[in-house]
């Protein structure tokens, strides 16, 4: 006789925790973001329209999932201010999406904050090849990801940020491990909250986007909210370590035209000077606009402006009195 929990199976029996217990059994459970997404089934044989409207209403969720991890967020903020505060270095480690995003963030912070490369790294598994192609293998590879983060002589002052969908990747698993080992402050962010990643940082960081719109694809909703998370990270920790004045890009690294005539106009709007004033501030403080801004507000020349920011250990609030 059939039991009530599914036919052909023992009285007492429910089908769904039978299930459970085999998928466990042979290894298989599906983690949460390679579940199939109830919402998009059938995509194949969609419109156009009704595809792309699709992926717009499950991305639509992504920001509600970011924002309740802002505790966790800020803790993360505050232990890379903390630790670059005290001269050591923010390091990402990733494979794949989660890799390729930290190594763009990575990349972002020197021309937008005027930090050297050295202080903001990112690892990637399989190394630079990886950033534009697959490099197989490389993100299963623990001792690869201690070996390399250890090449970086990561210790107490540093703060190492590990990035994986799954929650399980390896190479990642293993930087963190070796970091935690050397005192530094560790971080994940994962969409899988009960990972081994998530419980091998002190700070998780957790955002739980849910089944992708196509199973597994975790470059969508799950990378959509790393590159968010990355964002907050970066740049709420270089405003805590007085990267940014107001809200202007204070250190922006005047490379190339654009970038000139934007910091003109940033020093122009943060002083109130017309236009030819504050072209002339920046040419003698040699376009440092922290050194031009203090010119402008405190009527000193290019030397004693320079003097007063070291003497403000490079504060510009202090150094401007505020």
């Amino acid at each position: 006789m059939a039991a009530p929990g599914g036919a052909g199976l023992l009285p007492g029996y429910n089908l769904c925790a039978v299930k459970r217990i085999q998928v466990r059994k042979t290894g298989q459970r599906l983690r949460r973001t390679e579940q199939r997404n109830a919402g998009t089934q059938g995509l194949d044989q969609r419109t156009t329209r009704e595809i792309v409207r699709a992926i717009a209403r499950q991305d639509a969720s992504v920001p509600r999932a970011v924002a309740r991890e802002i505790p966790s967020i800020a803790r993360a903020v505050d232990a890379i201010a903390g630790a670059m505060g005290s001269g050591g270095r923010l390091i990402y480690v990733g494979a794949g999406t989660s890799g390729r995003l930290a190594v763009l963030d990575a990349a972002e912070c020197p021309p937008t904050f005027g930090i050297s490369p050295r202080r903001v790294q990112a690892m990637i598994a399989g190394g630079r090849r990886a950033l534009t192609g697959a490099v197989e293998g490389a993100e299963d590879d623990a001792a690869r990801g201690r070996k390399d983060l250890a090449a970086k002589r990561v210790g107490p002052r540093d703060a190492v940020v590990g990035l994986s969908a799954s929650g399980t990747t390896p190479y990642v698993l293993g930087a963190l491990q070796l970091a935690r080992r050397r005192g530094a402050r560790t971080i994940a962010v994962t969409a899988n909250r009960r990972s081994p990643i998530a419980r091998a940082a002190r700070i998780a960081i957790v955002p739980e986007t849910g089944p992708e719109v196509i199973a597994g694809s975790t470059r969508m909703k799950a990378g959509t909210a790393q590159k968010l998370i990355l964002n907050m990270l970066s740049t709420a920790a270089m405003v805590r370590l007085g990267r940014v004045y107001n809200n202007w890009m204070i250190d922006v690294a005047l490379s190339n035209k654009k970038l000139r005539a934007r910091g003109l106009r940033i020093l122009q709007e943060a002083s109130g000077a017309h236009a030819p004033d504050a072209a002339r501030a920046l040419r003698l403080a040699k376009n440092n606009l922290r050194v031009a801004l203090i010119m402008l507000k405190s009527g000193a020349n290019a030397d004693d402006a320079a003097r007063r920011l070291r003497s403000a250990g490079g504060n510009l609030r202090r150094a401007l009195g505020e």
